[in-house]
């Protein structure tokens, strides 16, 4: 593995909001291999239901930002199954339009050398990257735990597992 190597997350963020944030988050993923990463490619998920989540502008499955990795730093978002949430932080970006970039793999964050960019249509060299912001405008997440009521958690269920609110049903046990 070297240098020439890029993250890519299939992401139901907006470019405004990850530039915001400071980078993308909270994803489950394989750090030191992550932290050897150049870039930073960001591709859109316009199938995510929960609103409060995802503010997608771009086609569903483009390419729409290149970044320079900075750093991958533990999310402020809790873990998952035991496992922590990363932040992918950029120090540069540029936005581009590489329509149908993602393959629809199972899983939101794959790894792509080089050449296998530019065979998928975004070419390094050719990218004029602007700064990052000083400070991120948007706090990354609230790093306390708040509580849900029924609806507001059957709403979230419904759009991770693709169901009607009405179908999921909860048992709360004492």
């Amino acid at each position: 593995m070297s240098q020439e190597e890029a993250i890519v997350v299939f992401t139901a963020r907006s470019p405004e909001r990850i530039v915001e944030e400071g980078g993308s988050q909270a994803w489950v993923l394989d750090a030191a291999h992550a932290r050897r990463c150049s870039w930073l490619v960001c591709t859109q998920n316009r199938h995510n239901a929960n609103d409060d989540f995802s503010d997608a502008t771009e086609a569903h499955g483009s390419a729409f930002l290149v970044g320079k990795v900075a750093r991958v730093v533990k999310a402020a978002e809790t873990e998952r199954g035991g496992r922590p949430r990363w932040l992918i932080t950029i120090s540069e970006f540029v936005r581009v339009d590489v329509p149908d970039f993602w393959g629809h793999e199972r899983n939101p964050v794959r790894y792509l050398s080089r050449p296998e960019l530019e065979k998928k249509g975004i070419k390094l060299d050719e990218l004029v990257f602007e700064p990052m912001p000083d400070t991120p405008a948007r706090p990354a997440a609230p790093s306390a735990v708040v509580g849900l009521t029924i609806a507001e958690a059957r709403k979230g269920l419904a759009a991770t597992f693709g169901v009607e609110p009405e179908a999921v049903e909860i048992t709360i046990r004492g």
